[in-house]
Parts: structure tokens; sequence; C-alpha cells
């Protein structure tokens, strides 16, 4: 198997890896002025190449028919002047965070008056393969960089142009700020056979972070051979509780439902206690219906809301990525804790509640990544929590958990300073 430029498949693969490797041992050493002198100009570049960013972008939506994208997902994919001004503010965002590389976690001076200090260092190689999102391809890039990586984008072939022209600005700036080439690179092949090539050069990449559907993120996870930092499913839910401000409760569900729904920090699925669901699952009906939701829901749903659907077991399970929620109606808190647990995919959850009890124990119990309480599930995202820019959001346990920034991307070493001291 060959890339476009006739080059074997696993030559090529092994070419830019070994790049990166090369890339990653001089940019651990690159300033943090630098790093930030590089975001902020390929913000700017961002916005001087406006209209050459869109002009690839709608090859891309173009083509996206085509490949069967659906509604959602094109929404996902598709760029507009605003979005590329938030994508070139977020670069500059992350440019304001403080510096991770060489950071002091912590340190302790020992009896014998050695100086101990655990210091923050970069991964190394990211290998990261994500889909059609392509201000995603900025802000892994900006990130991983930021925190001293040298990073591999393997992006989905729905935004190769939009991506291509993205990576080529932040190539660009790079030069122009000494940062090694190589540090950030796209691969040029949509042949699937080349992930499989990449997970196992271990020897060359550190990690591999897949963002996408689960279907990719099982394969990944089973063909790499180095650490994998999974982003699984959002299946989200808001639990309304039986005391709570029942006007909040509505306003939180349209928002965490409606405000964008192709995102893995959607709502998927409402529970509502049986003490309040005659009063509001009516009203939140009327106006997610009025929005398009399709609603699926159990008996006690179906009784209070006429047009909801019967749902089956793999509605609940279910993230739809699109306007349907699953609803049901249950007699207590500990029941809403054991659905979400069971059915939920530990990213996000949330609870409207005035009761302080039952909010501790829906945070304590609550096996995920965030719990919201009397607030929307989409603020679980690295910029609404103050990282910036996100790699994406983890719902692993190890090595990182919940919004994947700077800090997630780096590990640690201990450096440790003496006066000549010998071991007795």
């Amino acid at each position: 198997m060959a890339v476009a430029d006739g080059t074997d498949l696993k030559a090529y693969c092994l070419r830019v890896a070994l790049q990166a490797r090369e890339a990653a041992a001089l940019l651990a050493q690159v300033s943090g002025g630098a790093k930030n002198d590089w975001l902020r100009d390929s913000a700017a570049l961002l916005r001087d190449r406006t209209e050459r960013v869109l002009a690839a972008n709608r090859q891309d939506v173009d083509a996206a028919v085509d490949l069967g994208l659906d509604d959602a997902k094109v929404d996902r994919l598709r760029l507009s002047e605003a979005r590329i001004e938030g994508i070139a503010h977020a670069l500059e965002l992350v440019a304001m965070l403080p510096e991770p590389v060489g950071q002091v976690i912590e340190s302790s001076v020992r009896p014998n008056r050695l100086e101990v200090c655990k210091v923050r260092v970069p991964l190394g190689v990211v290998f990261f393969i994500y889909e059609s999102r392509p201000n995603v391809t900025a802000d892994a890039a900006a990130i991983c960089i930021k925190s001293g990586n040298a990073v591999i984008l393997r992006g989905g072939k729905e935004a190769a142009r939009s991506s291509r022209v993205i990576v080529d600005l932040l190539s660009e700036a790079a030069a122009r700020h000494g940062l090694p080439d190589g540090c950030v690179q796209l691969v040029e092949t949509a042949d699937r056979e080349a992930v499989d090539e990449f997970l196992a050069l271990s020897d060359c990449i550190d990690v591999a972070i897949p963002r996408g559907g689960e279907e990719l993120i099982r394969r990944v996870a089973a063909a790499a051979r180095m650490p994998v930092i999974k982003h699984f499913t959002g299946n989200c839910h808001v639990y309304v509780d039986r005391t709570c401000d029942l006007a909040m409760a509505q306003q939180i569900t349209v928002n965490a439902k409606c405000q964008r729904m192709g995102v893995c920090n959607a709502c998927e699925s409402l529970l509502v206690h049986a003490d309040v669901a005659e009063e509001f699952l009516p009203a939140v009906a009327r106006e997610l219906v009025g929005r398009g939701i399709e609603l699926r829901g159990d008996g006690a749903t179906c009784r209070l809301v006429p047009q909801a659907k019967k749902a089956t077991r793999d509605d609940y399970f279910a993230e739809y990525l699109g306007p349907i929620l699953s609803v049901k109606v249950v007699d207590s808190l500990d029941e809403a804790i054991d659905h979400v647990n069971r059915f939920g995919s530990h990213h996000t959850d949330a609870i409207v509640t005035s009761d302080l009890t039952a909010a501790r124990q829906f945070a304590q119990r609550i096996d995920s990544a965030a719990v919201m309480i009397n607030a929307s599930t989409r603020f679980h995202d690295g910029g609404e929590f103050g990282l910036g820019a996100e790699i994406g959001i983890s719902t692993d346990k190890f090595h990182a958990r919940g919004p994947c920034g700077l800090n997630e991307l780096t590990s640690y070493k201990y450096v440790v300073y003496g006066e000549g001291q010998v071991r007795e």
C-alpha cells in the first residue's frame, strides 16, 4: 500500500513518527515565550487567511453528502467567519495560560538537605485521531505544542481540506518562531491501515488519543502498543429532583439538549422525580417538542406526554447526537443514581435540586468525569473550565479524566539537588 506520492505506507508512517520524535526532543527546550508567540501569530494568520480556510471548508461541506454525513455531523464540519474567529481566539487564550513545562508541582527538603522537586515535563509525541471537526485540528495542535509535545494529527477525511489549510498556517507560523520542523504534522492519507501502522510505533509515539465514535475508540484501544487516553461516548443525563426550582430545571434541560446537539456534552437522557413529573414533564415537553425534539419515554412519561414514544432499553444507552431525548420518571434519588451509573457513559451528569444533601449524594455517588449541580451539562468543556483549548474529554480514570488540557498532556519527573551527599 502506498500514499499519494508513491511512498510505501509503512515507510511513510515511520518517517512521520521519527520526525515527530526528533521534533519533540527539540520542542522540550523551546521557551514558553516562543510557543506563545507562535500561538498568537497562528491566530493572526487564521484571521488574515479566513477566505482561504472557508474555501477549503466549502469543498469539504460540498463533499459531505456523498460521504453520508447527517445534518449534525455537517454542522460540526461547517466553518464560518465567526467559527474561524472562535478558533483564532481559542489559540490566543491558550497563549495566555501559564507555561506548564518545567513547573515545580511540589518540592521538599530532606533531613540530609537534598532538595527533591517534582517537575512537569511533556509526554513526548502524541498521535491524535479524530473525526470531522476542523476546529479540533487547531485546538489539538495548540495544546500539544504549548505543553511541549509534538503531535501527529490523523483527522477524518470529511475535513481533510480544511485541516490541511489550518496545519499549513500553523506550520508557517512555527517556522517564523523557531519551532522545530515536524512538531505539527497532518497524516496525508485517508487509508485506515495508516492508523494501525502508527499505533504499532511505540518506540516513537508516547500516547494515542482517539476522539470520535465508540467504534473508532475501541479499535484504537485494541490495536495500540502505547497508552491510550480514551474519549468514549457522551450519554449525559439531567436529573430533576423532587425539590427544585422547576423553571430553572426547564431552562437547564432545554439548554443541555438544544444549545448544540451534535456534541459529547449534550444531554441525551432526562430523569424526573415522580413527585414533580406531573407538573414538570408536560411543560418541558412542550418546549422540547417545539424545538423539534423527539421524546422517548417510559410508561409514566408517555401518560403525561402524549407526543412521547415508548422507549426501549437501548434508548437509555444511546448517545443520539441529534434531536432525540430519552426520558424516565424515577421514584427516588437512589433510583436516579442507579440509572445514571448503569446506562450512562461516565461523561457528564447533572442534578437540579434545592436539597444540599441530595446534591452531595449525587456528586459523591455518580461515577462520571464531571457532575453538574444546578448547571447545564454543556459546561463540561476545557474552555468553560478555564483550561483553554482541550484535546478532548476523557472518560478514563488514568492518566487523565475530564477535559484534557495542558496539564493533562504532561507527566512529571523528579529533579534532585544535592551538595555532594552520598548514601550511607
